[in-house]
């Protein structure tokens, strides 16, 4: 059987490496937030999505989180008038980015605080094995 500690750290860094891609994506779509296409009628970027999935780690035994896949969200492109912008159409409208700038921000506070939270349990679980060998010690 696995040590309890070694594996809430575990667990822990799956959740760390989860969060840290989830925070990736977000950002690039916060960056990408504006990004049109380059011809007229062309598609702007296309706001990105994280899945996660629950994976069994076989030498421990815990249940291990990680990004199943990343997905472009299927919501429709915003529609703006623009007739001077290079992507414009023949009407002037220009397709643009999927993102909402307050979902992201959103997103990315929360991913931050899963993997604080994550990395919290990471610190316990040192600080526990440190007070474990230093209780070892000196008996």
């Amino acid at each position: 059987m696995a040590d309890p500690m070694q594996v809430a750290i575990k667990v822990a860094a799956s959740g760390l490496e989860a969060q840290s891609r989830r925070m990736l994506i977000t950002s690039e779509n916060l960056a990408n937030a504006s990004s049109t296409g380059n011809t007229p009628g062309a598609s702007p970027y296309a706001r990105k999505t994280v899945s996660f999935e629950s994976a069994l780690d076989d030498a421990s035994g815990a249940r291990l989180v990680q990004v199943d896949r990343v997905d472009t969200d299927k919501r429709p492109f915003r529609v703006e008038h623009n007739p001077g912008h290079p992507a414009a159409d023949e009407n002037g409208n220009v397709k643009m980015p999927n993102v909402d700038m307050l979902v992201e921000l959103a997103d990315m506070r929360e991913s931050n605080r899963s993997y604080e939270a994550n990395l919290q349990v990471v610190k316990q679980a040192r600080s526990m094995i440190s007070m474990t060998i230093d209780l070892l010690r000196s008996s």
